[in-house]
C-alpha cells in the first residue's frame, strides 16, 4: 500500500468534502489594475495577463505567492481546462487574469494542480472567451485533509520538476542537434573546396525577382491558388505553402512570372536581415514578391545542393553583402551574385544532399524525436495529475531517473560522413590516433638490465631489457636520427606485446589493425623532408608529425589496401632467401602498387560502386 493510500484511509474514510473555490482561498481580483502598453514604464517587475507575463514594469501591486487563472482572451486550453500560472514575488496583474492566494486549510499548490483538471468549457462564453468572476469563484474543489493534500502536491511537484527538467534537457539537446547539423554541413561543404570548382552564385543558374500585384484588384487575389512568396513565408528551410495566393489573372494581367518547382529562394530586403539571411527550398511552382530572389539552377548542379550550400554560408553572405544605411535592411544583390561557393561533381552533390537532407529531417520535423518525447512526458504528467486528483489511481506513480547521456565524437562522425560522400577524407594523425609519447622513458646502455623485452629506438630494436612500459599494439615512428633522411630502414613500424620505447620514436595507438597498418604503409611511402627540422641531427617533432595530411578512406577500403600490401610484404620476405632477382622485381612491383593504392586514385570511384 502506498503512502497516499494510507493517508486517504486514515483521514478521509468517508470521502472528500467539496467546497466552492472562493471558500478555499482569497480572491484578490478587486486589487488588479490594467495599464495600457503606452502608459507602462519599463522596469523589473513582471506584468501578468491572461496567459502569463506580458511585460515588465517599474512598479508592483502584489507581493507574495499566487495562482493566476485566465479570465478573458486566451483562457482555455485545447483540453477545455483553464490557463493557470504560478507567480511569486513582486508582480503586477491586469484585469484579464483572476488572482488567488492561500488561506488556512487549503494549500495553494494543491489548488494550482487541481484547477488545471477542471473542464470549464460550459462556463466559457462570448465572442472573446471569458470565465467570469462569478463562475470562477463557484468552481467546485474537493478538499481532502492537509496531509493528503501535501502528499498529492509532493507527487505532482515531483512530476512537474521532472517534466520541466526533461523538457529543458531535451530542448537543449534538440538545439545541440541543430548546431551539430550545422557543424557537419559546414565541414562537409568545406571539405571539397580544394577538389571542387568555385562558382559564383550568379553563375549557378538564372535568378528572378518578383513584385506585388495591385492589392486593389480583387481579381488578382480572391480565390487564388498560385503560391506567392513574401518574407513572412521564409521561416522554414523547405516551404510547404505560402500565406498568400494569386489568381491566374494576376499572372496574365499582372505581369507575374511563374517559377518552376525546385527553385531556391532568398530574402534580399527585410528587417530580418539584421540577424538572419533566410534561404528556402521551394518544391512547388511559385511566384515571388519584390523582396525575394529565386534561383532556377542550371543543368549539372543540384538545386538541393545549392540550397544547403547557401544555408551553410548564409551568415558570411549576409555580413559581406549587407547594405549600410537605408530605412529597410537589404543586401547588395550584385555582391551576393559575386559570392563563390564550392561546387563538386554531381555525384558528390547528390551524396551530400542525401546526408544533409537526413540531418534536416531529424532537426526540423517537430513530430518526431525529442519534441515528441517532451509531449509524451507532459501527457504522462497530466495523466497522473488527473488520476491523483480524482483518487482513481492513487500511489501508482512512475518516477524515472532517465538521463540523456549521448556523447558524440564529432570528428569521427565527420570522418565517416566524408568517407561516404567523397570516398575518403584528409586527416592528420592526432585525429585518428592516440599519442603515448609522454609515457616513453630512455635508459642509458649502462643502466639497462638485460631481459626478454624489446627495447625500441628510432629505427627498431636496440636492446632487450628486464621490464616493460608498454603492452599492446602500437605504431612507432622515428623522431630523430639520420634514418629520417637516409630511409635505409622504415621510419614507421608496428610493434606488439610487452616492450620498452625510448624517446627517439613516437608511440601511437590506433583503434584497429587496418588503420595502424594503413598509416604505417602510407608514412613509409611519402617524402617526409618538408616535415623534418634540424641540420646535423634531423628531427620529426610531434607538432610536424601531426600536421602531415593523410588521405583516409573507409575502413573497408583500408582493409582492402592493407590486405594487398600485407600479401606483397609476405611474398617479399619469403623470397628473401633464394631469389634475389625475383625479390627485387617483387619489391618494385610492391612499391608501384603501394604508391598507387596510397595515392587513392580511383578510391572514391571504387567506393561508390560498392555503395
Amino acid at each position: 500500500m502506498s503512502r497516499l493510500d494510507e493517508l486517504i484511509r486514515q483521514h478521509c474514510p468517508d470521502g472528500v468534502e467539496y467546497r466552492k473555490l472562493e471558500d478555499c482561498c482569497t480572491v484578490l481580483d478587486k486589487k488588479r489594475k490594467p495599464v495600457t502598453k503606452a502608459a507602462r514604464e519599463a522596469g523589473e517587475y513582471p506584468y501578468y495577463g491572461a496567459n502569463g507575463i506580458q511585460d515588465y514594469v517599474s512598479d508592483y501591486i502584489f507581493d507574495g505567492t499566487f495562482v493566476l487563472v485566465g479570465e478573458d482572451g486566451s483562457v482555455i486550453t485545447k483540453a477545455g481546462t483553464p490557463v493557470v500560472t504560478w507567480a511569486e514575488g513582486k508582480i503586477w496583474v491586469n484585469n484579464h487574469a483572476h488572482i488567488i492566494e492561500e488561506t488556512a486549510g487549503v494549500l495553494l499548490r494543491y489548488l494550482f494542480h487541481y484547477i488545471q483538471t477542471i473542464d470549464v468549457t460550459p462556463l466559457i462564453h462570448g465572442n472573446i472567451p471569458k470565465l467570469t468572476g462569478g463562475d470562477f469563484r463557484a468552481l467546485q474543489i474537493p478538499v481532502p485533509p492537509l496531509p493528503v493534500q501535501s502528499e498529492i502536491v509532493r507527487i505532482l511537484d515531483n512530476f512537474t520538476e521532472l517534466t520541466a527538467e526533461l523538457t529543458a534537457e531535451l530542448t537543449a539537446e534538440l538545439t545541440a542537434r541543430k548546431k551539430q547539423y550545422e557543424f557537419y554541413r559546414y565541414k562537409l561543404l568545406e571539405h571539397p573546396k580544394n577538389e571542387s570548382r568555385m562558382v559564383a552564385v550568379g553563375d549557378l543558374g538564372k535568378w528572378s525577382g518578383g513584385k506585388t500585384p495591385s492589392t486593389a484588384n480583387k481579381d488578382f487575389w480572391e480565390g487564388g491558388t498560385i503560391p506567392w512568396i513574401s518574407s513572412k513565408d521564409m521561416k522554414a528551410p523547405t516551404l510547404e505553402d505560402t500565406e498568400d495566393h494569386l489568381t491566374e489573372k494576376a499572372l496574365t494581367d499582372g505581369g507575374m512570372t511563374l517559377l518552376p518547382e525546385g527553385v531556391v529562394a532568398v530574402v534580399t530586403r527585410s528587417g530580418i536581415l539584421k540577424h538572419t539571411f533566410p534561404v528556402a527550398y521551394v518544391p512547388f511552382r511559385t511566384t515571388v514578391n519584390q523582396d525575394i530572389k529565386a534561383l532556377v539552377v542550371k543543368d549539372g548542379i543540384s538545386s538541393r545542393y545549392v540550397f544547403h550550400a547557401l544555408q551553410a554560408y548564409a551568415e558570411d553572405i549576409r555580413k559581406s553583402t549587407k547594405k549600410q544605411g537605408g530605412t529597410v535592411d537589404s543586401l547588395d544583390f550584385q555582391r551576393v551574385l559575386a559570392y563563390e561557393i564550392p561546387v563538386p561533381t554531381l555525384d558528390v552533390q547528390k551524396r551530400l544532399v542525401d546526408v544533409l537532407d537526413n540531418f534536416d529531417a531529424i532537426c526540423s520535423d517537430l513530430k518526431i524525436g525529442l519534441p515528441a518525447e517532451i509531449e509524451a512526458r507532459q501527457k504522462q504528467y497530466e495523466f497522473y495529475r488527473d488520476a491523483l486528483l480524482t483518487y482513481a489511481a492513487t500511489g501508482k506513480t512512475i518516477l524515472t531517473g532517465r538521463q540523456t547521456d549521448r556523447q558524440t565524437d564529432e570528428y569521427n562522425a565527420l570522418i565517416r560522413l566524408c568517407q561516404y560522400v567523397f570516398g575518403y577524407v584528409t586527416v592528420t594523425l592526432n585525429v585518428i590516433s592516440e599519442n603515448y609519447d609522454s609515457r616513453r622513458k630512455p635508459v642509458t646502455s649502462g643502466n639497462r638490465e638485460a631481459g626478454e623485452y624489446p627495447y625500441y629506438g628510432a629505427s627498431g630494436i636496440v636492446d632487450y631489457v628486464s621490464s616493460y612500459i608498454f603492452d599492446g599494439d602500437y605504431l612507432l615512428i622515428s623522431e630523430d636520427g639520420n634514418n629520417l633522411v637516409a630511409r635505409s630502414t622504415p621510419i614507421a613500424f608496428s610493434i606488439s606485446g610487452k616492450n620498452w620505447v625510448n624517446n627517439h620514436a613516437h608511440v601511437l595507438k590506433f583503434d584497429c589493425y587496418a588503420t595502424r597498418r594503413y598509416v604505417e604503409f602510407f608514412l613509409n611511402s611519402i617524402d617526409l623532408s618538408p616535415y623534418i627540422s634540424g641540420g646535423a641531427q634531423p628531427k620529426l617533432n610531434q607538432k610536424n608529425l601531426n600536421s602531415i595530411p593523410i588521405p583516409f578512406p573507409s575502413i573497408s577500403e583500408q582493409e582492402r589496401i592493407v590486405g594487398i600490401l600485407d600479401r606483397f610484404d609476405t611474398l617479399c620476405n619469403e623470397l628473401n632467401s633464394g631469389l634475389p632477382a625475383e625479390i627485387e622485381a617483387r619489391k618494385k612491383q610492391y612499391e608501384y602498387y603501394r604508391d598507387n593504392l596510397l595515392s587513392l586514385k580511383g578510391v572514391a570511384e571504387d567506393e561508390n560502386k560498392r555503395l
